[in-house]
């Protein structure tokens, strides 16, 4: 029992006068990172002191501490997988992602993901915060898009990501290819929200979803006006934001199949491109250790790279 104690993880919150009024659970999902399905769990096995209903509203002043139980053992398994690794230290992993890698096991893809791959790299070198002993995914990027990600290596670093990433204090910027020509630059705002047409789909909604901002610029017209090459920085990181916002705008993704259609006269050059045209290019953060701003960088990948060097003999 002592030495299950001491593996326990101790986390106190104190509510703040802009927090008050949310409910309990999306309170504590806000200030520590985890899934409110998570919090809700250790809601009801006695882990938050003092004890809520999810429901309940929380007051400003108000205190809340949290004991982690300690981390079971994974569930995937470790598999030998070559990663493009830019940075690493005893906290935290900064890799270049490929594209057509899923980032976490579930049905249909249980073997080949990122985590797999993370698990035979970082041994016993675990982030648990979440439940299960596994690689601290603090952001995810979809797996046919390409880039930079950060991997917590221990709960420390989990958690403090977290909070970065909750309160939008990243700066993660993207390149993309679209159809068309947009404005040359520009801001888009608009809820995002699960499709109430394709429950696989996101959309910009009216009245529910979350606040997404996006602001873009274009790098470079490509194929005489057909498409453009541009840069994406994201304010918030909603699921499928610079897709759905640019779909919003009329200037869908190539090769983006669950939400652009294929303009007319489209090169086939373009309407074989076999994922959407979506790089992580850019990934800034304060390291939590050392409390210093650090920036990493992944060039465009090949396949990318190779649609600026047709349009320009287009």
């Amino acid at each position: 029992m002592l030495k299950e104690a001491m593996e326990n993880i101790v986390l106190t919150h104190f509510v703040t006068k802009e927090l008050q009024g949310l409910r309990t659970d999306k309170f504590l999902a806000t200030v520590t990172g985890l899934s409110r399905t998570r919090i809700c769990s250790l809601l009801s096995q006695g882990f938050i002191y003092p004890p809520s209903s999810p429901d309940a509203k929380v007051i400003c002043g108000q205190v809340f501490k949290i004991t982690l139980p300690p981390a079971e053992p994974a569930s995937p398994i470790a598999e030998e997988i070559n990663l493009d690794i830019l940075y690493e230290d005893s906290d935290l992993i900064v890799l270049n992602k490929p594209a057509g890698m899923v980032v976490h096991p579930g049905a249909g893809n249980t073997h080949g993901t990122l985590v797999n791959a993370l698990l035979s790299h970082c041994g016993s070198s675990l982030s648990g915060i979440g439940g299960v002993q596994r690689p601290g995914i603090v952001h995810r990027i979809d797996k046919n898009t390409s880039g930079v990600l950060v991997i917590a290596k221990n709960d420390f670093t989990h958690q403090a990501l977290s909070q970065q990433f909750s309160s939008h204090s990243i700066e993660r910027i993207y390149q993309a290819f679209v159809y068309g020509v947009p404005p040359l630059s520009g801001t888009i705002q608009g809820n995002i929200g699960r499709s109430s047409t394709n429950r696989q789909k996101m959309a910009v909604v009216s009245s529910r979803g979350k606040h997404a901002i996006t602001h873009y610029r274009v790098i470079k017209p490509l194929f005489n006006g057909k498409a453009s090459w541009i840069e994406c920085k994201l304010e918030t990181g909603r699921t499928h934001q610079i897709r759905v916002h640019m779909t919003s705008i009329k200037h869908p993704l190539i090769g983006d199949s669950l939400y652009g259609s294929i303009p007319k006269g489209t090169p086939e050059i373009l309407r074989l491109f076999p994922r959407q045209a979506l790089h992580a290019g850019l990934l800034a953060f304060i390291h939590p250790r050392f409390n210093r701003k650090i920036s990493f960088s992944a060039p465009l990948p090949q396949d990318m790279s190779l649609l600026i060097q047709a349009s320009d003999i287009y």
